[in-house]
């Protein structure tokens, strides 16, 4: 339980550095390049993942992968993009507020997919536990009002709050189908596939739509530095996040995501000069306290998983099991992983 904390907990130290890296690129520098951004850490993703895949042998090399499945990894690298350049361009309409508030509605989606198309059923705890960090979350923002830090233009708040609602929306898809990817193939697989086919659409939406901002950019060595914390930064969330996904779930990675903002507060309070509120630090606290009760007791799959529909194999995997083999009925995920109990192995043509 405490190590599934830990995981969630440094996700959130890496977003912490995105969002200082973006903070001090658009508002020191005027560097407002968010697709070029993405792209950068879609380049890495490309140069580590992607030709791992391509130097590899029989049904698990790139070009296999692509003959059986391209048109999916394609939608995914679109949702994955589109989802991370809404919420940043949402901050030129609405408030930091209400970003905040609104980010949170990634969480219901997480739930109702994996409810529906992962078959994870939740037991009293785990809502209790949502609730709680919620609630938390809401503490933090009050904080913000109180002290008076809901930066954010505001000038047009409704297209502000819907591009927020899209880009949570597709945020909690792209988790999910992530989850589903990493469970049944594998994480190389996924940020390889997602590093081909996101840089492809943001080299494009770049060439279409930045150009003429990333030509404003007074380059330079610290402009440069920047850029390359953030790509490591964005980068290594990319990579870790697949490996504690598949130790806890999608759910619990987005429930640890919302100290996130609170780190940077942290950080922001020396580097900013924010101002400082005691319900930060209730805040905090109670935010952990929800993800404690939601990692100590485990999700459990409605039935079992080979009936999921295949995302390796359309027409369904072939399985091998022994004359006197009982299959259990159910699988139980704790937060460290999977629980079987004399379950067979299953072999997927």
């Amino acid at each position: 339980m405490l190590i599934s904390v830990a995981l969630g907990q440094v996700l959130s130290l890496l977003i912490c550095g995105i969002g200082l890296t973006s903070k001090y690129l658009s508002e020191d520098f005027h560097a407002n390049t968010p697709v070029f951004q993405s792209f950068l850490n879609y380049i890495l993703l490309f140069l580590v993942y992607t030709t791992t895949l391509a130097v590899r042998q029989g049904e698990e090399n790139l070009l296999a992968i692509l003959r059986r499945r391209w048109w999916k990894y394609m939608m995914l690298g679109l949702i994955d993009l589109e989802a991370n350049y809404l919420v940043v361009k949402a901050y030129q309409y609405t408030t930091l507020t209400s970003i905040q508030l609104l980010d949170c509605f990634v969480i219901p989606v997480v739930i109702l997919l994996s409810w529906f198309f992962l078959l994870i059923r939740y037991k009293a705890v785990h809502f209790i536990g949502i609730v709680v960090c919620i609630l938390g979350m809401g503490c933090m923002v009050g904080a913000d009002v109180l002290v008076g830090r809901h930066q954010g233009a505001g000038e047009n708040k409704l297209v502000g709050d819907l591009l927020v609602l899209a880009g949570a929306t597709l945020y909690g898809i792209s988790n999910v189908w992530e989850e589903y990817i990493i469970r049944t193939l594998s994480r190389v697989e996924f940020l390889g596939m997602i590093g081909l086919f996101g840089a492809f659409f943001s080299g494009i939406q770049l060439a279409i739509m930045e150009h003429k901002e990333l030509l404003k950019v007074p380059w330079d060595w610290q402009i440069g530095l920047l850029y390359v914390g953030f790509s490591a930064c964005m980068f290594g969330l990319y990579s870790f996040m697949p490996i504690v996904i598949k130790k806890t779930s999608a759910t619990s990675v987005n429930l640890s995501l919302l100290t996130a903002d609170l780190y940077s507060l942290f950080c922001g309070l020396f580097l900013f000069n924010y101002k400082f509120s005691g319900l930060y630090l209730l805040s905090f606290f109670t935010i952990l306290i929800g993800l404690v009760l939601y990692s100590s007791t485990s999700t459990y799959i409605a039935q079992d998983p080979r009936v999921y529909k295949q995302f390796r194999n359309p027409s369904g995997p072939v399985v091998d099991l022994p004359a006197t083999a009982q299959v259990e009925p159910s699988v139980t995920y704790t937060s460290l992983g999977q629980e079987t109990e004399e379950e067979p192995h299953v072999r997927v043509a």
